[in-house]
């Protein structure tokens, strides 16, 4: 039964009940007072037996005549209840009735509908808020879901594609069975591998079941040893890197996924800062964590790409050059595991020209 049938039914309940109440009432206490009237008359002003009789009669039939009018009125008033009550129900249940279309077009996959309640201010409008702001939610994540298998499939068909053509070229005599080609198809397979394992390191981050063995971690060690693995390849790029500022702050976290972020940031400077160029590896203490920021002298983001960058695959630069090695998760995958240590990521653009990449995780202790 539908909400609008059972609301008419309560309200005509309620004037059914009425009436039949005043119908079984009304004659006995309209015979009472009747009854009280004829004696009254009868005794009070001296009648004959003749007129009391026809007063008796009399009384009997406006008491009649009274009774029914009662049940006309008990019963009017019941239509005119069940009426008004089945408008009422109407009324209430007509937006519900809109809201149910529109989840039933949600759960279809129409991930754009909305119920249309949200302007009201009662408690169908909150509830059509809610509503719309789910459809939104799971809108937003459908498109990202769909644009992340996208990009994954982009990225994993790149190196795919070169195993495939390096490997017919050779067998087809185009190529010669030397080293060389032999090194491209095994690089092209480690840079599957990695895309791989980080798809799988988000996955797991986003799922709230990354492995993590927390402990006390000392930045100043930390980003020593960093800039020290890193230091030859920033030499060979021409440029400067350095650490600063960790002299006795220690975070609460996983050693070795700390390390991780550290060195994706920095790799990611490295990649985008011109010949000359400095990297600063700076950290500092904050209320109850500690933050640590790279920073370099490139050329800094676009003011639309601020918000993205740490998003899957994303490309600030669109022509950037898979031979490099690298996923394209990177960011995500700091991002990923900052949050996964309680923690947050940032990024904004220096003054002077550069970006300044910032993770804040919570202190030891």
């Amino acid at each position: 039964m539908s909400l609008r049938v059972r609301l008419a039914a309560a309200f005509a309940a309620v004037a059914v009940t009425t009436a039949v109440a005043v119908a079984l009432t009304a004659p006995s206490i309209v015979g009472r007072g009747f009854a009280a009237m004829q004696d009254d008359g009868a005794t009070g002003m001296g009648r004959g037996a003749g007129q009391g009789a026809m007063a008796g009669i009399h009384a009997r039939q406006v008491q009649d005549e009274t009774t029914t009018t009662l049940i006309a009125v008990a019963a009017i008033a019941a239509g005119v209840a069940s009426l008004l009550g089945f408008a009422i129900a109407s009324r209430m249940a007509g937006p519900l009735a809109r809201l149910e279309a529109s989840a039933a077009s949600v759960a279809r996959g129409e991930l754009g509908v909305r119920s249309g309640l949200g302007d009201r201010s009662d408690e169908i409008g909150s509830l059509g808020r809610s509503f719309d702001a789910m459809a939104a939610d799971l809108q937003a994540t459908e498109v990202a879901r769909r644009r992340f298998f996208q990009d994954a499939a982009h990225e994993l068909k790149t190196p795919l594609a070169v195993i495939d053509a390096t490997t017919s070229a050779v067998l087809d005599g185009v190529y010669p069975h030397d080293d060389r080609h032999l090194e491209t198809i095994r690089d092209q397979s480690r840079l599957l591998a990695r895309i791989v394992d980080d798809l799988r390191t988000v996955s797991l981050a986003d799922a709230g079941v990354l492995p993590l063995r927390r402990g006390t971690v000392a930045v100043g060690p930390l980003l020593d040893d960093v800039t020290r693995d890193l230091g030859a390849r920033a030499t060979a790029a021409g440029l400067q890197l350095e650490a600063s500022g960790a002299s006795g702050l220690a975070v609460s976290g996983d050693p070795d996924r700390v390390r991780q972020v550290i060195v994706a940031l920095a790799d990611n400077a490295i990649r985008h800062t011109p010949t000359g160029g400095r990297i600063r590896i700076e950290a500092r203490p904050a209320s109850a964590s500690v933050v640590i920021a790279v920073v370099d002298t490139g050329p800094g983001l676009a003011p639309a790409d601020l918000p993205h960058v740490f998003e899957r695959f994303y490309q600030a630069d669109p022509a950037r050059d898979r031979a490099t090695g690298t996923s394209g998760l990177g960011l995500a995958i700091v991002r990923a595991v900052v949050e996964a240590h309680g923690g947050r990521v940032r990024v904004a653009n220096e003054p002077g020209g550069g970006a300044r990449f910032e993770i804040e995780l919570p202190t030891a202790g």
